[in-house]
């Protein structure tokens, strides 16, 4: 048996890049003697073990026929005939499918270091189309290296749309690699990569929708909803900010797309109906309960936060409730965040005073700071009760409003 280092460790590696995960593949082995040398076996659809005492993954060499549609329509074969080469084959992308032996040589039969050197997305062969989840890899790549596609692979991509391959993804693959590119670096690369091919218009079509949709200039110098939506998402990426604000980021609109044409570019009571349209699309990829949550909340009340100084206590005192900021406040610190990356996502606003954040990260403070049990205890009605809470936060609204009308 012979092992090679395979995949993204390579390809990082030969980028000057940290690796992080070693992944090896096993040529001229059986899963018998794997198991003979103490490997574990993990992999449930084709033969992966994980060393006794490093952890990492070990795979036989296999080779794939497709059977079905899907990501999971494939028959896989792993014996010891199986050669290294013929492993490589199957990958996605060139840059992916270089190996490096144990005594440091490379191994690249599809010209993958050469790509790498030339920022060139390139996919292996004919057999690339038969998996529509790379589309959405190739795609994420593309926003981590900030490559660019071979024309012939984006070619392959049209095709896969067109003949409906990218329409037998599974919701919980497709939120698994578009959360993935939220992470990288320039995640509006990926959702351009889509749209290009027209993917998003198939898994996101909450989001392609938005492209040609105006906004008033006076407020959007980008005008477009769609651009907008991506210089949002890139900033979001700047500050290193997590998924869940990310994602609400990238929804934080939808409404829009839903504004009669006749009504452009005001887009009165959109955020109602982002948050519905955020919900459901929640709903659709199995998007996890947090990440829907301040998604569904960002949207519905983003155009609060942004007018946070003329709010009146009252009204600052139900958006507070709305969120549930009380209580969740870590949470109401993201929302918070994600109104700010909206607010920033357009050209000339990126480095613009945001003090509507920090009021409402006050008065959220000093209304949680209001004891209700010690209200309570010397009352008996419940609707005394709730009067008498609301009525001291209200007050300690008032005063955090007066405090930060004196510092500025």
């Amino acid at each position: 048996m012979k092992v090679y280092a395979v995949g993204g460790s390579v390809r990082d590696q030969l980028l000057g890049l940290d690796v992080r995960d070693q992944d090896y593949v096993v040529v001229g082995s059986t899963p018998e003697e794997m198991l003979t040398l103490g490997f574990k076996p993990v992999g449930r659809d084709f033969p992966v073990f994980l060393h006794p005492e490093t952890g990492e993954e070990y795979a036989l060499a296999r080779t794939e026929r497709k059977s079905g549609r899907g990501y999971r329509g494939f028959v896989v074969h792993a014996a010891p005939d199986v050669s290294l080469e013929q492993d490589l084959e199957r990958r996605d992308l060139t840059i992916n499918a270089i190996a490096r032996d144990e005594s440091g040589n490379i191994i690249d039969p599809f010209g993958g270091a050469d790509d790498l050197q030339h920022g060139i997305l390139r996919h292996v062969g004919p057999a690339f189309v038969e998996d529509p989840v790379r589309v959405l890899r190739t795609a994420r790549f593309a926003a981590r290296f900030g490559f660019e596609l071979a024309s012939e692979t984006q070619e392959l991509m049209h095709q896969m749309v067109a003949n409906g391959e990218v329409d037998h993804l599974v919701a919980e693959r497709v939120w698994q690699e578009v959360s993935k590119g939220l992470m990288e670096s320039k995640p509006s690369r990926m959702f351009e990569v889509l749209r290009d091919c027209g993917a998003l218009a198939r898994i996101l079509p909450e989001v392609d929708a938005l492209f040609g949709v105006p906004q008033p200039e006076q407020h959007h110098p980008e005008i477009d909803t769609g651009l907008h939506v991506m210089m949002v998402i890139d900033y979001a990426a700047q500050q290193n900010y997590s998924l869940a604000v990310r994602f609400a980021a990238l929804t934080h609109d939808l409404g829009k797309a839903a504004t009669p044409c006749d009504k452009w570019p005001a887009h009165h009571g959109h955020e109602k109906i982002s948050a519905e349209l955020v919900r459901s699309l929640c709903a659709r990829l199995r998007v996890p309960g947090y990440c829907c949550d301040v998604a569904r909340l960002t949207a519905r009340y983003h155009g609060e936060v942004h007018r946070a100084q003329e709010l009146r206590p009252a009204t600052i005192l139900k958006l507070l409730t709305s969120t549930d900021a009380l209580r969740k406040p870590e949470r109401f610190e993201e929302i918070l965040l994600a109104s700010e990356c909206d607010f920033r996502g357009r050209p000339g606003y990126e480095t613009r005073p945001f003090p509507q954040s920090e009021l409402l990260s006050n008065t959220n403070r000093a209304t949680r700071g209001i004891d209700a049990g010690a209200i309570a205890s010397g009352l008996d009605d419940p609707a005394r009760i709730r009067e008498q809470i609301d009525a001291a936060r209200l007050e300690a609204i008032k005063r955090t409003l007066s405090a930060s009308n004196r510092k500025n």
